[in-house]
């Protein structure tokens, strides 16, 4: 079998890197992550489109160059560079909660073995991890509304810090 003439493609449930990293978070999956933990003060991985907070860090105010001490923090990041969200995470001792909002299906990269592993759900730890049954909903770019199949062909979880 030849491969002349072949030209790779994204399986058409995986789409590009920009759509994947503009996703919008389900409005109502956010209220209710706002009933549970309270209200957040900063969305710091926003588009104005897709800000869940009224404060927000947009992609030219990079979040992760800000202080998220004092902050109730809610972070849906960029799924193609997450490991810089994670670190930052463990790094920001000051903030009273830190919710973020991940793909479980990363579990075997080197950023989670090394980043979230070592340190979920010990007790007295700050970090603890829960994988969300089903599959999330988002908003993709230019929607303002979840079409009936908006789903990613994976499944989420949520890391929390909490302030230690």
């Amino acid at each position: 079998m030849s491969l002349v003439g072949f030209k790779a493609q994204n399986h058409p449930q995986q789409p590009r890197k920009d759509a994947v990293d503009d996703r919008g978070t389900d409005p109502e999956f956010f209220a209710r992550m706002t009933e549970r933990f309270g209200p957040f003060t900063v969305d710091v991985a926003a588009a104005p489109h897709n800000a869940k907070c009224e404060r927000y860090y947009t992609i030219d105010d990079d979040g992760l160059s800000k202080s998220w001490a004092g902050e109730r923090v809610w972070c849906n990041p960029p799924y193609s560079g997450i490991e810089a969200w994670v670190r930052k995470a463990h790094a920001e001792d000051g903030a009273h909660i830190i919710v973020m909002l991940l793909p479980a299906n990363r579990t075997e990269q080197r950023w989670w073995q090394l980043s979230v592993e070592p340190y979920r759900d010990h007790l007295g730890g700050r970090l603890k991890v829960e994988f969300l049954p089903g599959r999330m909903r988002f908003i993709r770019p230019g929607a303002t509304s979840i079409g009936p199949n908006e789903r990613p062909p994976f499944g989420c979880c949520l890391l929390i810090w909490r302030e230690s």
